[in-house]
């Protein structure tokens, strides 16, 4: 083996690595972007999304995509599992790295493409829907774009240009995302009964950030990887600079655009700004100047902003705005090969785009290329999709979706907020247990220093009855519940997130496949207090909200209150109920 063989193999094997890496980078941004009661499903899907995607790659996609030179599809050598003459491949792609290395970089493309779709369904699609599904896109939709750009194919042949992917792999991806959201339908709550969209936030921002890190990473193999060749190093770091340098430009205008436009700098939007940017240059990345690569990136931070606003005024729910990030973008990104490109800026770049001279052609090209992929994928995709419906559904159930995918779909919890407490008799001989002394002073026997001063209203309440209600109920009855509330002129609320169950026992949750003693359902808790408001009306309005006739419409509980302090007036009674600060 040759030392150019070395070299660009071992520099494909970092980059694929770094792009395999970037499955942790999307599983960590989902998760992070959805409920908490979600995040066993979001983070399961992310795990055998790859599996699948690697079967279907290693059974069909690959000889579908690079099988010949066919203007549609792969028809020669389709099979490379039991085939131990795969010469007919040495000149794919390159001569310089064997079979596996070529076959693995390519593979790990693929699973970014089927990992954007678990995004964009996320919270409400089946489980073993979208295995089947990936399954589809992998072994057939993903394979025949690539052909036809990567492969020989046609649009190969007009002169597209796509160095790392913006149609191949993010529109791909964004396409069948699309088609998926708009089949599933929106998750339940996301939109009031006018159609505007409602604030579903995610459970963990900090594991969301995490896997944007991750992924910015993973980018630094995804686009100089795709070299496939370190023999032109100099190609290589231009392409590590293009693609940094579009991503800081979209962090930069995503939080600005968002601060301007929301009235705060948004976490939500600078991560997927960020995203953006790095999407926006994947195509470009070989073929701009380091100038324009922060216009792209810039521009692209602006847009997927208004991309996020867009799919929510349309009612097509994106929990983690995949198809503003990947379809978007990747659209744009593909355009401004056309726009942009600028030949010799690496050796690699050979034609012009429109605004370096190059007139209207390599537009032109860019413009079927979108056309093309986008009906191919998103009526094939709509196809699979309805397939799945029809057959085993693609959608989990109300009761389910209210719980939880955790619950509903895998019989776990991301987070058991209770855990069975060892009893004394069950803790190890070596372990020692410590007695309290009863007669130790305790906070509870301690007394007010007399050096604090505390006001003294000299006013006499009057003994109208206090009334305590305590409603336990589903966290989706909130919202409509305080309108209710609200009517009655009750505004002041103390409302907590609890875990409980009633004569039903909730549901049975499992670890490593050991069943937890706690099984505990998400609950609302809202505490009132009232004095004027007959009970009985209050009791009415609740019931009317919450009533619908199936176990786990929650509880009502009438507490006699001797008494209410405001704290910094020292106002008692009614008076003491009155929000005045």
């Amino acid at each position: 083996m040759s030392t150019t063989m070395i070299i660009d193999t071992i520099w494909v094997f970092l980059a694929a690595i770094l792009v395999f890496f970037m499955n942790l980078g999307f599983a960590a941004v989902e998760a992070g972007f959805a409920r908490s009661k979600n995040t066993v499903n979001i983070l399961s899907k992310n795990f055998i999304v790859f599996a699948v995607s690697s079967l279907g790659f290693l059974l069909l996609g690959w000889g579908l995509m690079f099988g010949g030179d066919n203007p549609f599809i792969g028809t020669q050598h389709l099979f490379v599992l039991g085939n131990a003459d795969l010469s007919f491949y040495d000149g794919t792609l390159t001569s310089n790295v064997p079979f596996w290395g070529k076959f693995f970089f390519q593979l790990v493309f693929c699973g970014t493409a089927a990992t954007i779709v678990s995004g964009a369904v996320a919270e409400r699609v089946k489980y073993i829907s979208f295995i089947i599904f990936s399954f589809v896109l992998t072994l057939f939709i993903y394979p025949v774009v690539g052909h036809w750009v990567w492969g020989g194919g046609w649009l190969a042949d007009l002169g597209f240009m796509d160095f790392a992917g913006d149609t191949v792999v993010h529109s791909v991806g964004g396409w069948a995302a699309l088609a998926g959201a708009l089949i599933l339908g929106p998750r339940i709550g996301k939109y009031d009964k006018k159609g505007k969209a409602k604030a579903i936030p995610g459970h963990n921002m900090s594991l969301a950030v995490i896997g944007l890190f991750v992924l910015w990473l993973g980018w630094f193999g995804f686009n100089p990887g795709s070299t496939m060749s370190f023999q032109n190093p100099s190609d290589v770091v231009y392409i590590l600079m293009t693609t940094n340098t579009a991503a800081i430009a979209a962090v930069l205008t995503s939080t600005a655009t968002a601060w301007i436009f929301l009235g705060k700098p948004d976490l939500g939007m600078t991560i997927n700004g960020c995203l953006a940017g790095l999407v926006g240059i994947t195509g470009s990345c070989a073929y701009v100047s380091i100038e324009i690569s922060l216009l792209i990136g810039a521009v692209a931070g602006i847009l997927v902003v208004f991309a996020v606003l867009f799919f929510d005024r349309i009612r097509i729910d994106d929990p983690v705005g995949a198809t503003s990030v990947h379809l978007g973008c990747g659209i744009f990104g593909t355009l401004c090969v056309g726009l942009f490109a600028k030949e010799g800026v690496t050796s690699l770049s050979t034609k012009n785009g429109l605004l370096y001279g190059g007139g209207f052609e390599l537009l032109g090209v860019q413009i079927i290329g979108i056309v093309a992929v986008g009906a191919f994928v998103f009526i094939a995709s709509a196809i699979v999709w309805l397939v799945i419906k029809k057959t085993i559904g693609i959608r989990v159930t109300r009761e389910e979706e209210i719980a939880g995918l955790d619950i509903g779909e895998h019989g776990n919890i991301a987070y058991p907020d209770f855990a069975p407490v060892a009893t004394e008799s069950e803790l190890p001989s070596n372990i020692e247990t410590i007695k309290l002394d009863k007669t130790a002073p305790s906070a509870a026997t301690a007394t007010v220093s007399e050096d604090i001063a505390i006001p003294v209203v000299h006013k006499e309440h009057a003994g109208a009855k206090l009334t305590k209600v305590t409603i336990i109920a589903n966290q989706t009855k909130f919202a409509e519940l305080q309108d209710a509330l609200d009517t009655l002129g009750i505004t002041g609320l103390t409302v907590t997130n609890v875990f409980g169950h009633g004569m039903q026992k909730g549901h049975q949750t499992y670890f490593r496949g050991a069943p937890v003693d706690t099984r505990l359902l998400p609950k609302i808790k809202i505490d009132v207090v009232i004095c004027k408001i007959p009970t009985k009306t209050l009791v009415d309005t609740i019931q009317k909200i919450l009533y619908t006739g199936k176990i786990g419409d929650g509880k009502i509980f009438i507490y006699d209150v001797e008494d209410v302090i405001k704290i910094r007036t020292n106002e008692h009674g009614y008076d003491a109920l009155q929000d005045e600060d």
